[in-house]
C-alpha cells in the first residue's frame, strides 16, 4: 500500500516537473515571438532588451552602450529630412543582368527576389529636400540590398542626383554603406566609381559643398571612390570602414592588425576622416555646416551702397 502512494507520489512530482518544462518552454517561445513581432529589441552588442518603441525614437540608438543599429534608407530619410519635403528622383531605373551571371542562381533572379522582399529597386535611395529648412541633395545606400553593393543603377541614380544638385547649387550629402562594387556587373560596375567621382569635380569645380556620411559598414569601391571624395567626411562612431578586409590585409602582412583597425576612431586619428558625429546630433551638425558654407548673397542696394562708399572715399 505504501509503495502505491510512493509511486504515485513520484508519478504526480513527475508530472509537476513536466508540466513546469511545458509552461517554461511556452512563455520562452511568447517572448520570443513578442521579439520577433518587433515589440523589443535585443541590442546585439551590450545585449540589453530595449523597447522598439523608445529605440526608434532615439534614432536607433542604444540608450545603455550608445551602440548604433543598423538603420535602413527610409528610415535614415526620416531622421534627416523634414517632414513633406522630401522628393525622390529617378525611382524608375532598374538593375538588369547585361553579363548573364550566375553564381548559386542567375543574377536576375536573385535581383527579383531582394526587390520582392525589401522593397527596394536598387542599393540606394536619391532625392531633393530640406533639412532644417536648407535645402539639400540626398543619397542614401541600403545595405539590406546585396550589402549595399555598388551596381550600374546605384551609379547613374547618384550621378544624377549630383548633376540636379550642380545645376540648382544644392549641397550634396550621400549616407554611405556598402560591401563595394557589385561583382555581378563585373566592370560596368567599377565603371560607376570614376562616373560619380566625376560628377563630384564638377560639383566642387561650382564651388559647392559635398560631405558624405560613412556608417557601418563602408568598404570596396565605395571607400575608394565618392566615400572619401567630401569636403568634410563625417562618420558615426564605431563604423567599419576600410578597402579590403582585415583578414586579406593580414594574410598579405602576415602581422596582426591592432584591435580598432579599420573603425571610425582609427581613421580619425589618422586624418582620413574630419568627425564622427553620433547619429542623434547627425541633423543639427549638417544644418551647421551646410549654413556655414551657404553662399553669401549681396542685395542690390548694399552693393549700391558699397560702391557709393568707394567713390566717396576716393574722391576724397
Amino acid at each position: 500500500m505504501a509503495n502505491n502512494e510512493e509511486s504515485r507520489g513520484l508519478k504526480s512530482l513527475f508530472d509537476w516537473f513536466a508540466n513546469r518544462r511545458k509552461s517554461g518552454s511556452t512563455s520562452l517561445e511568447r517572448q520570443e515571438r513578442e521579439i520577433a513581432d518587433g515589440l523589443w529589441h535585443k541590442c546585439s552588442k551590450c545585449g540589453v532588451l530595449s523597447y522598439t518603441k523608445d529605440l526608434k525614437a532615439n534614432q536607433m540608438v542604444c540608450v545603455e552602450c550608445n551602440h548604433h543599429n543598423r538603420v535602413d534608407s527610409d528610415e535614415r530619410i526620416r531622421q534627416l529630412i523634414d517632414h513633406n519635403t522630401w522628393k525622390p528622383m529617378d525611382e524608375h531605373l532598374r538593375p538588369t543582368d547585361p553579363l548573364e551571371f550566375r553564381d548559386r542562381k542567375l543574377y536576375s533572379d536573385r535581383l527579383r527576389e531582394t526587390q520582392e522582399k525589401i522593397g527596394l529597386i536598387d542599393a540606394v535611395n536619391t532625392g531633393l529636400g530640406q533639412i532644417n529648412g536648407l535645402p539639400i541633395a540626398l543619397g542614401v545606400m541600403d545595405f539590406r540590398f546585396m550589402g549595399g553593393s555598388m551596381g550600374s543603377v546605384v551609379g547613374e541614380k547618384l550621378t544624377r542626383m549630383i548633376e540636379q544638385a550642380t545645376q540648382r547649387r544644392y549641397p550634396v550629402v550621400i549616407v554611405c554603406t556598402s560591401g563595394g562594387a557589385r561583382m555581378q556587373e563585373g566592370m560596368l560596375s567599377l565603371m560607376q566609381m570614376a562616373k560619380i567621382s566625376a560628377a563630384l569635380q564638377r560639383h566642387r569645380d561650382a564651388r559647392l559643398l559635398y560631405i558624405p556620411v560613412l556608417t557601418n559598414p563602408t568598404t570596396g569601391g565605395v571607400t575608394a571612390s565618392f566615400a572619401m571624395l567630401g569636403d568634410i567626411i563625417l562618420a558615426e562612431p564605431k563604423a567599419t570602414i576600410g578597402f579590403a578586409g582585415r583578414r586579406v590585409i593580414e594574410q598579405t602582412l602576415r602581422e596582426k592588425l591592432p584591435e580598432n583597425f579599420q573603425t571610425a576612431e582609427d581613421l580619425l586619428q589618422h586624418g582620413f576622416v574630419d568627425d564622427i558625429v553620433p547619429r542623434t546630433q547627425l541633423k543639427n551638425t549638417l544644418t551647421q555646416l551646410i549654413a556655414l558654407h551657404q553662399p553669401v548673397l549681396t542685395t542690390p542696394h548694399l552693393v549700391l551702397w558699397e560702391t557709393m562708399s568707394l567713390t566717396s572715399t576716393a574722391a576724397e
